[in-house]
């Protein structure tokens, strides 16, 4: 029995991670055999084959490994470690990249462009030569509600066509994958949303034209993904509920009550298959930090106005007060994409009534 198992493409050797000694049918969590050079059948140390072992010191146990064009990482529960061909007698040897490293499961590392991002347990992670946390506008609300007793189901994949890592996890009510969480590494942001999917590949130029994945266990379908507008997975067109929003805003430190009263939209629907392709456009506005957009502890409604606005829309009347005000951009009809530049909006100080 062994953690995993992968070969290493320049050097050609089969490596098996947290395996048994050579003899021992008792497994050791934290050690790497490898087999002669070209071969997956001769795993015993000579003098005239290229076989051997290496026992890593930190951590009780290897959960994964990856392959990258220099060396191989591989992660245990404490550290992460780099693997490195060195040729005879030795074949490999490991250095130490970092203590107290941690990654979710082991099915959460994604490598791109020899760059590799992985999921911690606490945050997310890069290596490109070096150890970074990744800056996570939506760090909390991943890891406060994340049932960590499912991680090795977690799993991660990448489109690259769209410079996006993905990763699936299980909420903290769930014990199967419901959420995803991607990173845009061009534009260094993140989005989050609601998918089963219990594996991932990207495309591959000549064999996939599209990323495909599996849904559900029961359903037996593979899903094409970035492909058209809607989701088909029931056979017929359904929309693909999509939102952006800001935070809060405010003038002179909170301190002062504003009005909006008309928005430039600056929204374009080039794509879309719908006749009349729009989206919604909600103001919201609360007096409070502490109150929501639904009620206020007062009990008095918080206001919003929504307006549609469509490909030919050049301005929006809207009125809207409040001490703090946020934007809401949707879409929930089928045939309609999206995309959003710089919209604009006319704010002036206002009194409380």
């Amino acid at each position: 029995m062994v953690r995993k198992v992968l070969v290493s493409e320049v050097d050609r050797h089969v490596i098996a991670f947290g395996s048994n000694p050579l003899g021992s049918a008792v497994q050791d969590p934290m050690l790497i055999r490898f087999s002669s050079q070209e071969s997956a059948t001769d795993w015993t140390p000579t003098a005239t084959n290229t076989a051997g072992d290496i026992r890593l010191a930190k951590g009780s146990e290897i959960i994964t490994a990856t392959p990258t064009s220099r060396q191989i990482l591989v992660w245990t529960d404490q550290a992460l470690y780099s693997m490195q061909f060195l040729g005879p007698p030795f074949t490999f040897g490991v250095s130490l990249l970092g203590d107290n490293i941690r990654i979710a499961g082991p099915n959460t590392v994604v490598g791109v462009n020899d760059t590799v991002y992985w999921m911690g347990q606490e945050n997310f992670y890069v290596y490109d030569g070096r150890i970074q946390a990744i800056p996570c506008t939506v760090r909390d609300y991943v890891f406060n509600d994340m049932n960590n007793q499912q991680s090795f189901k977690f799993h991660g994949g990448s489109i690259s066509s769209q410079t996006e890592v993905w990763w699936f996890y299980c909420s903290s009510s769930s014990s199967e994958i419901d959420r995803y969480v991607v990173y845009n590494y061009t534009e260094k942001a993140w989005y989050y949303g609601t998918l089963v999917r219990t594996t991932w590949n990207d495309r591959a130029t000549g064999l996939r034209s599209f990323p495909q994945a599996t849904g559900i266990s029961t359903d037996n379908y593979v899903y094409n993904h970035e492909d058209g507008l809607d989701d088909f997975s029931t056979g017929s067109a359904v929309a693909i509920n999509a939102f952006i929003e800001s935070s809060d805003f405010d003038i002179g430190d909170g301190q002062q009550y504003m009005l909006i009263n008309r928005i430039l939209p600056d929204l374009t629907f080039n794509g879309s298959t719908a006749n009349s392709p729009s989206a919604l456009f909600t103001i919201q506005s609360r007096d409070f930090s502490g109150d929501s957009f639904a009620e206020s502890p007062s009990g008095s409604a918080i206001r919003t106005a929504t307006s549609p606005v469509e490909q030919y829309t050049d301005q929006v009347f809207v009125r809207a007060r409040g001490r703090q005000l946020s934007i809401k951009i949707e879409n929930t009809a089928t045939g309609v994409k999206w995309r959003l530049g710089a919209p604009r909006i006319d704010v002036r100080a206002d009194g409380r009534r």
